[in-house]
């Protein structure tokens, strides 16, 4: 076997690395631990790794999904061991086995979010938020590769709700992953533009789990 997935965690500190960082990490963490990864042919040839969803930056996850492929056959327990004790503080290998299912099948995301209020009221800013994201339509503009556009996204929200905690707002929410992705900075963005007297004065996200389309987890 060549071919192998990960799954593991991005959180703390390690949140604020971007994507291409992540990937020269992951690929320092093969070396170090001496699990040989196979690189593509040609003029520039670059790691067999392959990160389904990358994350945003400041985004946590305790659910990232990593494909790749080894020159060697190894036991997955063995990988994940050697891994596990070379990777920075705030990236843990949870698990490294043999993909059974094709990326593409992945659909939905469950969030959960904290939004901060410095002066507002949590209880009331939590049942605004639950209204506002009761509407069947939630039209904002965003950045897409033409330039900016007009974008519903209730329709790649499959659930949300809010909740009082304290003195901030609790979010959870099931998301589109793919076609469209729906990133959960956006559920804040539309706040501020469409809504700005209950938009956070600061939001926090973490990816929770990913489910393909009849919701079941995938793997």
């Amino acid at each position: 076997m060549d071919k192998y997935r990960m799954l593991f965690s991005k959180t703390g500190r390690a949140v604020y690395i971007s994507h291409l960082d992540l990937m020269r990490t992951l690929t320092r963490a093969f070396m170090r631990a001496e699990c040989r990864l196979k690189y593509s042919e040609g003029f520039n040839p670059h790691p067999n790794i392959s990160i389904a969803l990358p994350l945003s930056v400041g985004c946590a996850s305790v659910c990232e999904i990593m494909d790749f492929k080894m020159l060697e056959d190894m036991p997955c327990e063995e990988i994940r061991s050697r891994l596990s004790v070379q990777m920075p503080e705030g990236i843990e290998v949870m698990e490294v086995y043999e993909p059974e299912r094709k990326v593409k099948e992945i659909k939905w995301l469950e969030v959960s979010g904290v939004f901060e209020y410095d002066e507002r009221d949590a209880g009331k800013m939590a049942a605004a938020l639950n209204e506002f994201y009761s509407a069947d339509s939630i039209v904002i503009e965003k950045k897409t590769k033409r330039g900016i556009g007009q974008s519903d996204i209730r329709p790649a929200i499959k659930s949300i709700t809010f909740e009082q905690s304290g003195g901030d707002v609790v979010m959870r929410a099931v998301i589109s992953a793919q076609e469209p992705t729906l990133n959960p900075e956006l559920i804040a963005d539309a706040l501020r533009q469409l809504t700005p007297d209950i938009a956070p004065d600061f939001a926090k996200f973490k990816r929770l789990e990913i489910f393909d389309e009849n919701m079941q987890v995938f793997r």
